[in-house]
């Protein structure tokens, strides 16, 4: 199919998806609690949380994979089946295999025949990177070369939100690089792009908006320097000579973290202030003060575990 896909006129909105006190539970296990949150034009999203925070069930019922036990998943204003129908979904997902004995160039195609508003196939493999290996049986491909072509199956039409599933596992650095370029491209065209991932650097780098799930539930919901923000822990290193009394250095004040390696320490302090003014107040001189805002990995961890032990 070679002709280029228009993009047509739709229902004017603000609200691309919407999840309303939505549930899903597994036997005793509930894996969405009562979500509730909204995607908008333009937006790139990265949703994050621990193994079993409710992730891949929240994508299933996003894409219409899987009911809602109660509440209301929207697209468009649409059921999630009516939105994918319409081509106005696109879905890149870890699970489910590629179809075998055929060619890249002849899945991409099948794709685009699939797809109510199909982009040329040369423009599809070209975008994904993929069109050197056009020829090349799908079940001879590496990890890698299988995430690009499940890439391309994403963004075979012209379709409103895009859903990204560990995206760029696999993937190296320069294809990583490539795709994220793409997936700007595309936000910036006035399309939501929502990925689920574990490398939470790029999530740091990428999304204009960071979502963090928890047993079902929004734990926290910002750019990612709100999300930082909101863990309130700053890094605190430091090296001393001579001999420090270790459990002193473990007493400070305000302390969620502590590591030491030879000379060198490294901590966590929920008031970077009040713990640096205690650590002078021990009589040492620290060398190489350094204090900084936690990285979104970090921030992350933070957030996980105070929910935890808040249980």
């Amino acid at each position: 199919m070679t002709t280029t896909a228009t993009r047509t006129a739709q229902p004017a909105t603000d609200t691309v998806v919407s999840f309303e006190n939505v549930t899903k539970s597994y036997g005793t296990v509930r894996a969405v609690d009562g979500l509730s949150l909204a995607l908008h034009p333009g937006e790139t999203v990265a949703l994050l949380g621990p193994n079993g925070a409710g992730k891949s069930t929240t994508l299933d019922l996003l894409l219409g994979l899987r009911p809602a036990d109660s509440g209301s998943v929207r697209i468009f204003g649409s059921t999630p089946r009516e939105a994918v129908a319409a081509g106005r979904v696109g879905a890149m997902l870890q699970s489910g295999g590629l179809m075998e004995e055929v060619t890249v160039r002849e899945i991409v195609a099948l794709g685009c025949a699939l797809h109510p508003r199909p982009h040329p196939v040369d423009q599809v493999l070209s975008r994904a990177g993929i069109d050197k290996i056009a020829g090349r049986k799908v079940d001879k491909l590496s990890g890698g070369q299988e995430q690009r072509v499940r890439f391309a199956l994403a963004t075979v039409g012209d379709s409103d939100l895009i859903v990204l599933d560990e995206p760029t596992t696999g993937m190296d650095v320069t294809s990583r690089q490539a795709f994220w370029a793409t997936m700007r491209e595309q936000a910036d065209q006035g399309r939501a792009v929502l990925f689920a991932t574990h490398y939470l650097e790029e999530a740091d780098a990428i999304a204009d908006r960071v979502i963090v799930l928890s047993k079902g539930r929004v734990l926290a919901d910002g750019t990612a320097a709100e999300i930082k923000a909101k863990a309130g822990a700053r890094k605190i290193s430091f090296d001393l000579t001579g001999p420090a009394d270790t459990a002193a250095l473990r007493a400070l004040p305000f302390l969620s973290s502590f590591e030491q390696h030879g000379d060198t320490v490294r901590i966590q302090s929920r008031d970077a202030d009040a713990t640096v003014h205690a650590l002078y107040a021990l009589g040492l001189y620290p060398r190489n003060l350094e204090v900084a805002g936690l990285g979104l990995e970090q921030a992350f961890i933070a957030l996980t575990e105070a929910e935890e032990a808040a249980k």
